[in-house]
């Protein structure tokens, strides 16, 4: 975005800071009612015929700019990957902590890597491993859709879970009421 000096075109449409249309004239004079107002001439459209350039206050214009951005960047959920890490010979106590901790980062909103660390021989059986990421799926049930399935890189094993989009449950409409006033179809 150029301003002031900086802009090197002969003639520019101006408009002022409130949007209202002052006409095509040459920078130079454009410029110079800047000037006279203690503003900034700011090209906002330079690929326009002619360049479309405000009278503003700059300064001002970016500090609100980068407010505006900030917000936003406050407003965006980001969402990051923690991880569970298992033993394929977990004892049950142990297994219901980490499920614990693997669902409050899912209603958290954050994805979770489930990983089976293997020691040794246990290598040998990856299917215990597999058995133990099914036990999570399944526990975790509707909550988590699986975003990677159980896949073995090197001594661990892992599967990426990630929290299904809850959709807002419309309420039932009530059933309409039949008419109990006399309208003659009523048998007697």
């Amino acid at each position: 975005m150029r301003i002031n000096e900086e802009i090197h075109i002969r003639e520019v449409r101006v408009t002022s800071a409130e949007g209202e249309q002052l006409g095509i004239m040459l920078t130079r004079d454009a410029l110079r009612m800047a000037e006279e107002q203690h503003l900034d001439l700011v090209e906002v459209a330079p690929k326009a015929k002619p360049p479309v350039c405000r009278i503003m206050d700059f300064g001002k214009f970016r500090y609100e700019q980068q407010k505006r951005e900030k917000e936003a960047k406050k407003k965006q959920k980001t969402i990051s990957i923690k991880e569970v890490k298992l033993r394929p010979n977990i004892d049950e106590h142990d297994f219901n902590v980490k499920l614990k901790n693997a669902l409050r980062f899912v209603e958290e909103g954050n994805k979770v890597k489930v990983t089976i660390m293997f020691r040794g021989r246990e290598l040998s059986h990856p299917e215990l491993g597999r058995v133990v990421l099914d036990r999570v799926s399944e526990r975790l049930g509707d909550l988590v859709s699986i975003e990677r399935g159980a896949k073995l890189e090197g001594k661990n094993m892992t599967m990426i879970l990630s929290p299904k989009v809850q959709k807002p449950v419309k309420a039932a409409k009530p059933a309409k009421q039949e008419d109990k006033g006399g309208n003659g179809d009523a048998e007697d």
